[in-house]
């Protein structure tokens, strides 16, 4: 686990933020609650995204939950009487908290969810806007949006069906039904399932591989595989072409090329 006594807090301490050899750590700490976001979570996490995001030593973002129950086990409902009680509180809630996920949604890093516990409602939400999830044996998941009267967004829905189709996102939502690892691994929500003790470890491990290969590259990826998920008539081809250009011309596609001939490790820059 992260020595969370370095991090940099936000929200009241409720999320906290490290950077450890290029990776950054966002952790959200509100175990008596397992993690449940607050609107304060919610603002605090954005800034937290957004200090990682101009970091150049940063090349990858982890997200994680405190205390090994929970990653984010939903919307802290607590607030709802007050914050969303009804449509037109539920859209000005909507509002203060979707700067945010339009951050986490367009991230210019590559994102990891580090999941374990409970992944429940508007955790899955986060969850499934970071680039892969990875999760521990004892993790579980759901959305009980139907068991709440909830109308779960658009955007949720659609990452939702990207990532297990259709009838799995029917009968996740119809349902709220929890689902365990192995069958989130089943039916594509989670990448991988590791066992609960060395679930950090991997994930790090996962994170320092990504780190070490050449930012632009995986910048390439990853813009272009977001314009793959769009309609034909809205992909930005012009986007694709413009990162293309930019590795091709790239002094770390020449360190790439060295490090080959001379057998050696090499060191990306992103430039």
């Amino acid at each position: 686990m992260p020595d969370l006594s370095q991090a940099t807090p936000y929200a009241d301490g409720k999320i906290l933020k490290q950077i450890t050899d290029g990776v950054g750590v966002i952790t959200f700490n509100n175990p008596d609650k397992r993690n449940a976001m607050s609107l304060e979570m919610w603002e605090g996490f954005g800034e937290a995204l957004t200090a990682l995001r101009d970091d150049d030593s940063v090349r990858v973002v982890i997200l994680r939950g405190a205390g090994g129950k929970a990653f984010v086990s939903g919307a802290d409902i607590s607030q709802f009487e007050k914050v969303r009680h009804n449509a037109a509180a539920s859209e000005e809630y909507g509002k203060r908290s979707a700067a945010q996920r339009a951050l986490l949604a367009d991230y210019p890093k590559p994102t990891i969810a580090c999941i374990q516990g409970f992944c429940l409602g508007g955790g899955m939400q986060v969850a499934m806007l970071t680039d892969m999830r990875i999760a521990a044996h004892d993790s579980q998941f759901g959305i009980p949006a139907a068991k709440l009267g909830i109308a779960y967004g658009f955007d949720g829905l659609r990452h939702l069906v990207s990532l297990v189709g259709p009838s799995w996102a029917r009968l996740l939502m119809y349902t709220g039904m929890r689902i365990d690892s192995a069958e989130a691994l089943r039916i594509g929500l989670v990448e991988r399932v590791i066992p609960d003790d060395q679930l950090w470890g991997e994930t790090m491990a996962i994170a320092e591989t990504i780190s070490h290969n050449a930012p632009l590259a995986i910048k390439a990826a990853k813009i272009t595989i977001a314009e793959v998920l769009k309609d034909e008539s809205a992909r930005d081809m012009n986007a694709i072409k413009a990162i293309g250009t930019a590795c091709m011309d790239s002094a770390d596609f020449r360190e790439g090329r060295q490090a080959f001939m001379e057998k050696r490790r090499p060191q990306f820059r992103g430039k």
